[in-house]
């Protein structure tokens, strides 16, 4: 009798034990996967009125900067293994207002599309910070004169470097990222990010 006790024992602990792996297992990431995702935040212009000033060509700092503005982006990648992924992106940067003291304003309208390697470290199977690095083909309109119809404005573009800092939510086939991310468009003209993003693995 003890010894069937224990049996019994023995097998429900067993029976546990696997459905909690088999759990577990069910909740973590595939080392391989696509995904697709949107982010949604706000952007920071890193320079001041005089770099700003050099960037548009206008002649005049004669002006306040507005950089306060909502971004998106959408982005699609694959995961190589736990470590490696690379993704595409296009972002719209959202608006920067050069302010006139007569009343009149500038605006600096920016997008971005690209590609980017990401490192990842991943602590557990639900929480992965990581870096990323890549490049840009960039695009900032301007639309305005600032008051001065003499003032020659000039339209911008280029293809120059990405890279960020962030951290991955996995919730299995849902993840969720908090993320920085640096546009270094021109020594005159960059601009930081922070957004939050909601994505899907296949």
């Amino acid at each position: 009798m003890p010894n069937r006790t224990l049996l019994t024992i023995a097998l429900a602990s067993a029976s546990l034990l696997t459905a909690s792996v088999a759990q577990a297992q069910a909740g973590q990431p595939h080392e391989q996967y696509a995904y697709l995702g949107l982010g949604t935040g706000f952007s920071s212009l890193e320079n001041d009125r005089e770099e700003v000033d050099n960037f548009i060509e206008s002649g005049s700092s004669d002006f306040d900067l507005d950089d306060d503005d909502n971004v998106w982006k959408g982005f699609a990648g694959y995961q190589f293994n736990r470590y490696l992924a690379a993704e595409a992106f296009y972002a719209d940067l959202g608006r920067v207002r050069l302010r006139g003291t007569d009343g009149a304003s500038t605006d600096l309208e920016s997008t971005a599309y690209g590609a980017s390697l990401i490192g990842q470290l991943p602590v557990t199977s639900w929480f992965t910070p990581y870096a990323k690095v890549g490049a840009a083909s960039w695009e900032t309109d301007v639309k305005g004169n600032l008051g001065d119809a003499e003032l020659d404005l000039q339209d911008n573009d280029g293809f120059d470097p990405v890279y960020g800092l962030g951290a991955q939510f996995n919730f299995n086939p849902v993840l969720i990222r908090a993320e920085y991310e640096r546009y270094d468009f021109d020594s005159d003209y960059t601009i930081d990010t922070f957004t939050a993003s909601v994505g899907l693995r296949f």
